[in-house]
């Protein structure tokens, strides 16, 4: 059994686990002031302050996280993820890539890539962003939204027969999206069906 202090003491995690973004931040500003080193806090800490949209003070936490852990994948992750959400499209390709290098099977796998791919249609690069959305879907297949995304990038690159079969997916599995029923219509008016 833990000491009574520990059985007390405020579980960062646990709070973040439960959607309470703003405590879990405030129980990991604690504890990295009291031990600086503590990687663990970071992440929690940038985890809270991303679901808070608090991408500012997160990028703060992010660089001395990656000061203190430049090769944790999960700090390398969330700052790509910062980046992301703030339109730093290079900085957030280059964490996102080396995010894919270091954990090909991390547990942030498919959002990473579902991101990429979403950078790549920002940069109007389709190719790229139909390899990156198709990686996503294989590892989410279920996902309508990034089927839809998907289709969207192929649609952009020119390849209506596979954009076609990718907004029939997000059909599939989600009825009353009007992107997809849209983005089908535009790929087979393009295929001339």
């Amino acid at each position: 059994m833990p000491p009574l202090w520990a059985q007390n003491r405020p579980d960062a995690l646990l709070e973040y686990q439960h959607g309470n973004y703003n405590s879990a931040a405030d129980i990991c500003r604690g504890e990295i002031q009291a031990n600086p080193g503590n990687i663990d806090s970071y992440v929690v800490l940038l985890w809270s302050l991303v679901k808070l949209r608090r991408y500012d003070e997160a990028r703060g936490y992010a660089e001395s996280a990656l000061k203190l852990s430049r090769f944790d994948a999960r700090v390398i992750e969330i700052a790509g993820e910062i980046d992301y959400f703030q339109g730093r499209n290079t900085d957030a390709l280059k964490y996102f890539q080396e995010y894919v290098n270091m954990a090909p099977d991390g547990q942030r796998i498919d959002m990473v890539y579902y991101y990429l791919g979403e950078i790549y249609i920002r940069l109007g690069r389709f190719r790229y962003a139909d390899i990156a959305l198709s990686t996503a879907v294989y590892y989410v297949p279920r996902n309508a939204l990034w089927w839809t995304r998907l289709g969207y990038a192929q649609e952009n690159a020119g390849d209506f027969r596979q954009a076609a079969a990718s907004y029939e997916k997000a059909i599939t599995l989600d009825s009353s999206l009007s992107d997809a029923r849209r983005g089908l219509e535009r790929a087979r008016g393009a295929l001339g069906q």
